[in-house]
């Protein structure tokens, strides 16, 4: 047995960052011969984790949380983890203890709009303890979980769940994942609301000279200068489908005044519009120009001015520890001025961490998809129902 297999069967396999995916480390490895290492590997580890009981039933699912309260996402002992809320909930429903296994892990005070995990579940009879019954519908185990997850501190709550084959693995079958940082910008202290949701950057940011560095990061490269000690990636080259910096409306938005009797006059002048809304109307133009002619005269009393809210996207398929908080650091720099897109490309062709800019604090950070190729779920419970 190999060393990378010995310890990704030793313990929960959730214990290690990243288990070797890529088994060779040169840099002219083509994208192709990676895929097909990484895919060989991970067939090995998901063999081991295949359920062998008929009577078990596999489900992926789908699950959204607000990070504050978390010690991250992977199982600790004596601290509050999402894996160990989704462990204690999926426990109270069926009468016994079973193992999660999450898609992608997030440290403390990351959120979600979409996690995804894998379980198994075997149906046993409450009045006739040993008797097993057919496997429980995604609706049901979504109901019963959500039941118990919201009696805690409601801050969890599953999403979606659909039934897989035994062999399917909510890590390694992962397509892609995406990633969304919010920043909001300006020198008004950050609301209340907005506690914990997002990185408060005082300065004015420059959206233009952010979407020129993204250029020079994204596609694949050696992200060693985005790469946290700590990390146990074999290799430091990873591709970077997507990396985009977006000006967005501030959230949560109220419509003003004006923006209410703008809607208005659209839906009398226009009745087949009346369904458009206000978010519709003025997310089609800009978002700093709209902000922008709004003083500290005009506003009234006690209301706030708003903040300009940028959204980085980075999707992979795949990333480094620390990778999406680092690039967002060095973003961040060049927003304010503090890096030009040419330092970038020496940062980046620095390969170490050190040369890279102070990591953006993990309360911005939110996991946004995780994106699977997914079987049909009525023939795979119907498969299960009949055997």
């Amino acid at each position: 047995m190999s060393e990378n297999l010995k310890h990704a069967l030793e313990g929960n396999l959730e214990s290690a960052h990243r288990p070797a995916k890529v088994a060779k480390t040169e840099e002219d490895l083509s994208d192709a011969e990676e895929e097909e290492e990484e895919e060989k590997q991970e067939a090995a580890i998901g063999v081991e984790t295949m359920s062998q009981n008929p009577r078990i039933q596999r489900y992926l699912v789908a699950f959204e949380y607000i990070g504050t309260r978390f010690s991250g996402s992977q199982k600790q002992l004596n601290c509050r983890t999402v894996v160990g809320v989704l462990e204690d909930a999926f426990c109270k429903f069926i009468g016994q203890p079973v193992s999660i296994y999450c898609s992608s892990r997030t440290d403390a005070g990351v959120h979600a709009l979409s996690n995804s995990c894998h379980v198994d579940i075997e149906r046993i009879s409450k009045r006739k303890p040993g008797e097993v019954l057919p496997p429980h519908e995604p609706a049901v185990v979504r109901r019963a979980v959500n039941h118990f997850l919201q009696k805690s501190e409601g801050d969890i709550m599953v999403t979606d769940v659909r039934c897989v084959p035994s062999d399917f693995h909510a890590r390694y079958k992962a397509q892609d994942r995406t990633y969304y940082y919010r920043l909001l910008s300006g020198a008004e202290p950050l609301s209340t609301f907005e506690k914990d949701r997002a990185w408060h950057v005082p300065e004015d940011l420059n959206l233009q000279a952010m979407q020129e560095a993204c250029k020079v990061l994204v596609g694949r490269h050696d992200f060693s200068s985005f790469r946290a000690a700590g990390c146990q990636a074999k290799s430091p080259i990873r591709t970077l489908d997507e990396l985009c910096v977006t000006e967005v409306l501030p959230s949560p938005y109220f419509p003003s005044i004006m923006e209410r009797e703008q809607s208005h006059k659209v839906s009398n002048d226009h009745p087949l519009c009346h369904s458009k809304s206000d978010t519709d109307i003025h997310l089609n133009s800009n978002p700093s120009n709209d902000a922008a002619p709004i003083s500290h005269e005009n506003l009234g009393f006690g209301k706030r001015k708003r903040h300009r809210c940028l959204v980085v996207t980075t999707r992979a398929r795949s990333f480094l520890y620390h990778q999406v908080r680092l690039l967002v650091g060095v973003l961040k720099a060049v927003g304010t001025g503090n890096l030009s897109t040419s330092e970038v490309e020496r940062i980046l062709n620095a390969k170490t961490v050190t040369a890279a800019s102070p990591m953006a604090p993990a309360c911005g950070l939110y996991l946004g998809e995780v994106k699977y190729n997914l079987p049909n779920e009525e023939d795979i419970c119907n498969q299960q129902c009949s055997s």
